[in-house]
């Protein structure tokens, strides 16, 4: 039953996770590096931006603001189950001048901090965030967020924004993310060893969700 619950509930499986980061990134010596700095088999959770981890204050201020942002990611894949642990949280937004108000309103009501893509700072305004892919730290969480801009090996994420999935909490926190089958093509598309193992995590766990084809083949035999 426990196992049911939290499949209905996205934010609630995330709070945990991100609960169980802090407890194990503790008593964890600092290293000095960052989301920018992970590498393509641990991910952030091996970094120090593990330490402290905690997306809410962000997601919460992405609500108050109205900013569509969607969680891409490994926080979008704990949020479809998977038990791998993260410490960054990566966004995507439709890139469009007009909504560029209320993402930099959000980021800077958290007090977060803005560079591009080699690090030098920028300030926390609509225009920054009109680049391809900002870096942002925050006191609860560092990430990327990105716009379609973006190359992504191939792949067209503007359909991914489209078909996010938005989840409300019983205090009225709505965050919208990227659906299961967009996340996988997401990972498959970057590649990095860590993507292609959670993809097959994905994979392996939409095969045995409740009314998917191959949980009805295995209950029939």
């Amino acid at each position: 039953m426990l196992h049911d619950q939290m499949i209905d509930e996205p934010l609630e499986r995330l709070r945990a996770a991100a609960r169980r980061t802090r407890e194990l990134a503790l008593n964890r010596a600092a290293t000095g590096l960052g989301h920018e700095d992970a590498d393509d088999e641990v991910g952030t959770f091996g970094t120090d931006d593990a330490l402290g981890f905690d997306p809410f204050p962000l997601l919460e201020a992405l609500h108050r603001h109205g900013a569509r942002a969607v969680v891409i990611g490994q926080v979008a894949g704990i949020m479809h189950g998977s038990a791998e642990l993260t410490g960054d949280l990566d966004l995507l937004w439709d890139g469009a001048p007009a909504h560029a108000p209320a993402l930099a309103a959000a980021f800077a009501a958290v007090g977060a901090r803005l560079g591009d893509e080699t690090g030098a700072p920028l300030a926390t305004r609509p225009g920054s965030f009109l680049r391809p892919k900002v870096r942002f730290t925050s006191p609860g969480a560092g990430g990327d967020c990105c716009t379609p801009a973006l190359p992504w090996g191939g792949l067209h994420v503007q359909g991914c924004l489209d078909r996010a999935i938005t989840t409300v909490d019983a205090g009225g926190l709505e965050v919208r993310y990227v659906s299961r089958e967009d996340l996988i093509r997401m990972r498959r598309a970057l590649g990095r060893p860590k993507d292609l193992r959670r993809a097959a995590e994905l994979e392996a766990s939409k095969q045995r969700r409740p009314g998917s084809q191959a949980s009805e083949d295995t209950s029939a035999k």
